[in-house]
């Protein structure tokens, strides 16, 4: 505990620091934020073993914002932060948003739920039926992966046919959005059909 208290207090003064030092300057790079790399036990029982998932030794971060990388070693975690970093900073630059001052706190920024809300009902039907959940915060960003540990989506696939009577197994992203309105669509269509 006394360790973790210390950790903290260390980071919460690099933080000051950065902050401090970030008036000298507008585009700040990633060597002007905090950044932070810690070591983690990689656990071989993990339901997240699967193929498909990476545990990562390391994790570089900047302190007070959600953003990460992750590698084998403490270079290769730096090198997923500066790539994140970028990703961020080029997408902000697009939208005209100002970069996160060094030091301070970062947003946490949520996927927009357009295109989810527009099936609403269907998307709590969903989460009920197909994912066994009483409640789901999903968004247009979400998928069928996010909700299992498995290989492949097989299993949710099969369950949304034998629920829904449609067929999403070529949606290799599996996005929920694209699914819904995929079900939404084949609702649709038979409504109509079967109008006089």
């Amino acid at each position: 505990m006394t360790f973790k208290r210390s950790v903290r207090f260390k980071n919460q003064i690099l933080a000051f620091w950065k902050r401090c030092f970030s008036f000298r300057k507008r585009d700040w790079q990633l060597s002007d934020y905090p950044v932070a790399i810690r070591e983690q036990k990689i656990d071989p029982d993990s339901q997240f073993s699967a193929p498909r998932f990476t545990q990562h030794r390391y994790i570089a971060y900047i302190v007070n914002w959600a953003l990460t990388g992750g590698g084998g070693t403490p270079q290769e975690a730096l090198h997923g932060l500066q790539n994140q970093f970028e990703s961020v900073k080029d997408k902000w630059k697009l939208e005209a948003k100002p970069l996160v001052r060094p030091g301070t706190r970062g947003p946490i920024e949520f996927a927009s739920q357009d295109r989810i809300s527009v099936n609403q009902e269907l998307s709590e039907d969903f989460i009920r039926r197909v994912l066994e959940l009483d409640w789901a915060w999903i968004s247009d960003e979400s998928s069928l992966w996010d909700f299992h540990t498995s290989e492949t989506n097989e299993l949710l696939c099969t369950k949304i046919m034998q629920v829904y009577g449609v067929d999403v197994s070529d949606i290799e992203s599996g996005k929920l959005s694209e699914i819904l309105d995929r079900i939404a669509a084949t609702r649709a269509s038979a409504l109509l059909r079967y109008e006089p």
